[in-house]
């Protein structure tokens, strides 16, 4: 599938460059569709689209004929973090909803190492945004309150993933997150691979039950 470059400034001096996919039938059928958000790793931050086709959803998409969702993929700028972006990507989301046919039921929100960290706390800060997320070797303890406000989308379903083996980010991150949201009556689940390191991410994009997952979480109302 073809990826398309963009970009979006909310100020002179604030932008966000991004990759957006549109299913192969978008054109083709009046129909709404569902739309993944993903949030790329630390490797992948500067002024090069190129970079984001090396892991996660734009290498899925890149590498398939079609894709039933609309993919939004941004890169963070060098020397930043998607911590400090969390208003630009709600603002990057909003326009994409707006912009093109969304089926605002179901949208989702993905990212790995950086993109999990900031996967979790987008979904904090902004709970009624998304239907599901998956945070993938993420995590955020000790930052901007967490693990305590992660019960803040105890509503909301979570499926998180990370590496036994992970020497970048301990798995620890996740197992409390999903412990607390768990102990607080929340959605969550935790799909460890032990025998992994830190790219838990391969094997969790390449696995088709996790597109499944996303397409039962419907958001209702």
């Amino acid at each position: 599938m073809e990826l398309h470059k963009s970009t979006i400034a909310y100020s002179l001096k604030r932008k966000l460059d991004y990759l957006l996919s549109l299913p192969l039938q978008y054109n083709e059928e009046d129909t709404e569709w569902p739309l993944i958000l993903f949030l790329h790793g630390a490797g992948e931050r500067g002024d090069n689209l190129e970079l984001l086709k090396k892991h996660g959803i734009p290498r899925v998409v890149s590498e398939m004929s079609d894709f039933p969702f609309i993919t939004v993929s941004p890169q963070c700028p060098e020397n930043d973090w998607w911590l400090n972006r969390l208003q630009d990507l709600r603002f990057l989301l909003e326009s994409i909803i707006k912009q093109y046919r969304v089926d605002h039921s179901a949208i989702y929100l993905t990212g790995l190492s950086m993109g999990g960290f900031g996967t979790w706390h987008m979904a904090v800060e902004y709970p009624d945004l998304f239907s599901a997320i998956a945070p993938i070797c993420g995590g955020g303890l000790g930052i901007l309150g967490f693990p305590e406000r992660v019960i803040d989308i105890k509503d909301l379903p979570v499926w998180a993933f990370h590496g036994e083996k992970d020497n970048i980010v301990s798995v620890e991150e996740s197992r409390i997150l999903v412990k607390t949201l768990k102990e607080a009556g929340g959605n969550a689940m935790l799909k460890i691979y032990p025998d992994a390191g830190h790219d838990s991410w391969t094997e969790t994009y390449s696995d088709p039950e996790l597109y499944e997952w996303f397409m039962s979480k419907r958001k209702l109302g």
